[in-house]
């Protein structure tokens, strides 16, 4: 059996959790909503993350737009997602909700702007 101490992300409580893995079967205790349980079933089978980062604003040498991943996506392509948008520049106008990107690194997720820029 396989244990793993987690912090739960999901709310300001930060439940320390722990995890017991054997084979298929996962027990989660120290959650104090169910919440909790499903973070860490999820991460330590399919674990994700949400990418925040900035994107260079097309014609501005120092000109940037804030933007985001619209879900999360699989940990081990963040490094893709970032490096991808290194090569993406925006072109203004940029509204909040913007797709930048329409599929980060094959994950079918879009990376949005999170800030207006005229």
């Amino acid at each position: 059996m396989e244990k793993r101490d987690l912090t739960c992300i999901i709310c300001p409580l930060g439940c320390m959790l722990e995890v017991n893995i054997d084979g298929e079967r996962i027990g989660v205790s120290g959650n104090t909503c169910p919440r909790g349980e499903n973070y860490a079933r999820k991460e330590v089978t399919e674990p994700a993350r949400m990418v925040t980062t900035t994107v260079r604003i097309k014609g501005r040498e120092k000109g940037q737009v804030p933007c985001k991943t619209a879900k999360d996506i699989p940990k081990e392509k963040i490094f893709d997602v970032v490096r991808r948008l290194k090569e993406v520049e925006a072109v203004t106008p940029v509204r909040v909700g913007d797709t930048i990107l329409p599929d980060a690194a094959g994950t079918g997720v879009a990376v949005v702007a999170t800030a207006n820029v005229d």
